[in-house]
């Protein structure tokens, strides 16, 4: 795809959407976004996005149909719109980049299929700053031959991983935040037992950090985000609680044993069910912090 005159569709202008798109601005692509938000519109035309209020137009002679939408309803709501369907041309190659259901993923893609419509996942990981920086991790669920008309592309974003054929980016992007999700959980455990015993938090993620317990949690969300109090980090806390639903689902659906998961997800849901809505998921400390409270 050459960038100059290579036209790309982008449908979610969201935290994730808007930067994205406004890399593919600074990249060379013309972009034509478009969300539900008018306020997400302006966001992102103030990047250099060319917004539209119809859906169907960011179809309209794209090389590129990319969604980053909030889960797998959105995005059969989206392709199953027959007017997009219509203005999707045979050589546009629609790019799934929300956290879509794997199997849902698959079921979907052989539908376009079977009307002409390539379609490729590829989700990511590494939060807004990722987004905004251009370091996310791009994991792609696709051919090999579809991922090379598409890697100058994904590029644009981070580091692409080809994980296997349609599905597999979803797949590996749902099961990644589960392990993510058990590493926070149980970190943060272990942080308040050992600040309880008298241990400076520092000292303990310094041994941690050239340790056997070292792990994201330790040398970047304890350490950035909730030793500092700013629980920032970009993503939701329902939005893992969402993956980790995707991860459990999956296991359970391919017979893999998943008994740590499932309880790992009962104890976020939990959280999730005692925080504000818009909680940052390093905020899941906050809720052990005070579940540990004498008297909680």
């Amino acid at each position: 795809m050459s960038k100059p005159s290579a036209s790309v569709g982008f449908v979610g202008l969201g935290r994730m959407g808007a930067p994205m798109s406004a890399r593919l601005v600074d990249a060379g692509y013309t972009v034509i976004g478009y969300d539900l938000s008018e306020d997400a519109r302006r966001r992102a035309a103030a990047l250099g996005v060319r917004v539209t209020h119809d859906l169907p137009e960011v179809a309209s002679g794209a090389h590129a149909l990319i969604l980053m939408l909030p889960d797998s309803d959105a995005v059969a709501e989206v392709l199953g719109d027959s007017a997009m369907l219509d203005k999707i041309e045979p050589e546009t190659i629609v790019v799934d980049m929300s956290s879509s259901e794997p199997m849902r993923t698959k079921e979907l893609a052989t539908s376009l299929q079977k009307l002409g419509i390539k379609m490729i996942d590829a989700p990511v990981s590494g939060g807004v700053s990722g987004a905004s920086k251009g370091t996310l991790t791009v994991m792609v669920g696709a051919e090999e031959t579809d991922l090379a008309q598409m890697q100058d592309l994904l590029s644009t974003f981070g580091r692409v991983v080809r994980a296997g054929s349609v599905g597999a980016g979803h797949a590996v992007k749902a099961l990644n935040n589960l392990l993510s999700a058990t590493h926070l959980w149980a970190t943060s455990e272990a942080m308040l037992a050992g600040e309880r015993f008298g241990i400076d938090p520092r000292v303990m993620l310094s041994v941690f950090n050239s340790s056997s317990g070292r792990s994201g949690s330790t040398e970047n969300k304890w350490p950035n985000f909730i030793l500092p109090r700013t629980f920032n980090s970009g993503f939701g806390l329902r939005l893992m609680v969402k993956d980790m639903n995707i991860a459990v689902g999956l296991a359970e659906q391919v017979g893999a044993p998943v008994e740590l998961g499932s309880r790992v997800l009962a104890l976020w849901s939990q959280a999730a069910a005692g925080l504000q809505p818009e909680a940052d998921h390093t905020e899941v400390a906050i809720w052990l912090e005070q579940d540990a409270a004498p008297g909680g």
